[in-house]
């Protein structure tokens, strides 16, 4: 094949990567994430193939030694140690398919990042990549403001595509500065209007900071640098400005002008005290805690979870109670460093240093001019800045790449600018290397793309079949049989769906030991993977549990599967000790058992641990009831119904009435209006409860919502409307 041949065919393979950030398949399990990244590897497979017999046959074409490349190496070859010495080498090299960042699979934007310095080596090269990746971000924009208030686009995060836009509209800003013949130019600068406007509507607090840290470093650059005398006064002064504004802002958040001024009211997310802020610093906390332990390669590449676990306090949930299972440190630095310890960090960080080393080399010989080494360096803030508060995902994994490439390409230009035109007939080692490297990449293709392909899209199928249990179970069956690296997921999700006992309902005792011990052999995988998995610890517990309640009869057989759940919820107890849920988990086995005092204990263990949980004080005054416990379990049944969502877990309708009846007795009026309410929530189409809260909003003199109620109970039973006429009459 001819020199020019394979240029071609790896610039258009480099060029296509980009259009895999629109592709959502939603018949795979995690479709924003997955339908991306394996497209992506199968891509990189080929291409590699295709890069490596190039630079077989033409040797002037091999990329030169850099110290950008060796910190890629360094960092990558890190990584990869740490999975076999971290405690889940599954998770760390292959990862999950939620997040799909095992070390393979980020193993496949290296490959990208040797194409790209490679094959791009002219300017119009490079215009042509940036303006394709600008196109392609234009149009994830205008999809993302088409949306609603969660704009994720066809990347599923909006903090992933904040990030990405970021380095877009640094891009844009390239192209207008360096494409300087182009009468045109200006045109280069139209999509960071939409990319201004989808920033904003994101409000990504973390991507906000960054960005903005970055523009001030920016005027301060170009004010130091610029032998312009004008732009210098202007970029100082702008510089100055924003420094200033920067401080004004954050003491003055509610002011009108920042509430009412686009993209600057997101200032108003910036603050210490938020719910999301105060809960990453107890993630950070964790990963420094635990970097002790493992100093040297951390834990294991992705292995944050573990950490998280270890660590956990209680008072997480005081900020949400949702989101409470961090697999990323939600730092890229601290992640690193926990993860791959000291060596990892230093490995991450030289890449930035060689980085910083050539932009300032390179600009000192005047390789590099001064719009080239302000908005890389600039960019490069950002990314960093922003990834203090958030990690790398697929798009900002393909930009970053991207901007690499364009530094070593800025270093080595006028060498790579020349066209070696001769071109060479085929040789032994070109075809040698074709053939050998073709048929490995091959069986990784098939080995670690197909089947998990067929997996995801078999489990989807496998979820569309819920209602049926044995249909459902033999797509399932179909999905594992590929028997890919990425099946802990499946296995999950199949897991979750036979967590109580009502699956099972009108199939024999026969067949119900059956399927749960087909269940109980996949959370036994998974679990393998790490005996220290909390999680897969639990859901392991529960199956088992569930289990238990069908072989009663049999006390052999109960016994087994009780006993493997205790033993099971134990380990996840041990695993994450403050995990406040694991112990409600632990307290359902003990009742099963007939363990009643145990349960009560677990509870009130759970419940000391964070009183302000107010999940503990229903769990437990539920438990104490049922056990004929009044006295004490009324008074944290009060405490359930009093605080601000405990009501909220109540469930089913008939609980809810036992409770409503006694706070008639007690003729607690506002905690019967809040358990009428949950009542509602519960059956929403029962007129009766709306009648009833409004003789109650009656009662307690609210009459306004008293109307309010009467008219949603003729919305649901028109025949009411003249006898809700004459209540609505009485009340104005």
């Amino acid at each position: 094949m001819s020199q020019k041949l394979y240029l071609r065919i790896l610039q258009a393979g480099v060029c296509l990567s980009f259009f895999i950030v629109f592709w959502v398949n939603k018949d795979f399990l995690f479709p924003y994430i997955t339908s991306k990244q394996i497209p992506f590897n199968i891509l990189m497979e080929v291409l590699f193939v295709i890069w490596l017999t190039f630079i077989v046959k033409y040797k002037e074409y091999r990329p030169k030694l850099s110290y950008i490349t060796f910190g890629l190496a360094f960092f990558f070859g890190v990584m990869i140690l740490s999975c076999f010495t971290g405690v889940d080498f599954n998770l760390s090299f292959w990862g999950d398919v939620e997040r799909m960042l095992g070390a393979f699979h980020i193993l496949h934007f290296f490959i990208l990042y040797l194409v790209i310095i490679t094959v791009f080596r002219k300017w119009s090269d490079w215009r042509i990549l940036y303006i394709l990746s600008i196109v392609v971000a234009v149009f994830v924009s205008f999809k993302g403001l088409g949306e609603g208030v969660k704009s994720y686009s066809t990347i599923g995060n909006t903090a992933y595509v904040s990030g990405y836009l970021i380095f877009n509209i640094y891009f844009s800003v390239l192209l207008f500065l360096k494409d300087k013949k182009n009468d045109f130019k200006w045109l280069y600068l139209l999509p960071t209007i939409v990319f201004f406007i989808h920033f904003a509507k994101l409000n990504t607090t973390g991507a906000f900071v960054g960005f903005g840290f970055s523009l001030i470093v920016l005027t301060f650059l170009y004010g130091v640098l610029s032998k312009n005398i004008v732009l210098k006064r202007v970029t100082l002064s702008i510089f100055v400005l924003l420094t200033i504004f920067s401080f004004w802002a954050m003491n003055n958040k509610d002011s009108d002008f920042i509430k009412n001024t686009p993209l600057i009211k997101n200032i108003r997310g910036i603050s210490l005290e938020k719910n999301t802020f105060q809960t990453r610093i107890i993630s950070w906390k964790a990963g420094i805690k635990d970097l002790k332990d493992h100093p040297i390669l951390g834990t294991g590449h992705g292995n944050f979870a573990v950490i998280f676990d270890k660590h956990f306090e209680p008072t997480f949930y005081n900020h949400t109670r949702s989101e409470t299972y961090f697999d990323r440190a939600h730092n890229n630095v601290i992640d690193i460093a926990s993860t791959t310890g000291i060596l990892g960090l230093i490995a991450y960080l030289s890449i930035f240093g060689a980085v910083g080393f050539y932009l300032v080399k390179g600009y000192r010989n005047g390789k590099i001019d001064i719009h080239e080494f302000v908005i890389v360096s600039s960019l490069l803030v950002a990314y960093f800045v922003q990834n203090l508060a958030v990690f790398d995902s697929f798009v900002t994994y393909l930009s970053l790449m991207i901007i690499l490439s364009y530094i070593y390409w800025m270093l080595n230009r006028d060498e790579m600018e020349d066209e070696f035109t001769a071109d060479k007939s085929a040789t032994s080692s070109e075809v040698n290397t074709f053939v050998l490297t073709g048929v490995i990449m091959l069986v990784v293709l098939f080995q670690y793309s197909y089947k998990p392909w067929m997996m995801l899209t078999e489990t989807i199928e496998g979820q569309k079949n819920a209602r049926n249990t044995e249909k459902m179970l033999e797509v399932y069956r179909e999905a594992l049989s590929y028997d890919s690296v990425l099946d802990r997921d499946s296995r999950t999700s199949l897991i979750r769906m036979f967590s109580n006992s009502s699956r099972l309902n009108g199939m024999t005792q026969e067949k119900k030991i059956e399927i749960m011990d087909y269940i109980i052999s996949l959370a036994d995988k998974n679990v393998k993977y790490n005996l220290n998995d909390s999680m897969n610890q639990m859901i392991l517990a529960q199956v088992l549990n569930t289990t238990s309640t069908h072989v009663k009869d049999n006390a052999e057989k109960f016994q087994y599967y009780s006993n493997r759940a205790l033993e099971a919820i134990d380990l996840s107890i041990s695993a994450s000790p403050k995990r406040i849920p694991i112990y409600y988990q632990k307290a359902q086995i003990q009742m099963t058992r007939g363990e009643q005092d145990a349960a009560i204990d677990t509870l009130q263990y759970a419940y000391d641990l964070n009183p302000d949980y107010w999940d503990s004080a229903c769990y437990l005054g539920r438990t104490l009831l049922s056990f004929q416990k009044e006295e004490e379990g009324w008074k944290y049944i009060d405490e359930c119904v009093s605080s601000k969502g405990g009501v909220q877990l109540l469930s089913p309708a008939i609980y809810v009435r036992s409770l409503k009846s006694h706070y008639i007795e007690q003729d607690d009026l506002m905690q019967i209006i809040k358990l009428q309410k949950r009542l509602i929530a519960l059956e929403p189409k029962q007129s009766q409860n709306f009648i009833d809260l409004a003789l109650m909003y009656e009662k307690n003199g609210d009459n306004e919502k008293a109307i309010k109620a009467v008219e949603s109970a003729i919305k649901l039973n028109p025949s009411l409307e003249s006898q809700a006429e004459e209540f609505i009459e009485r009340l104005k």
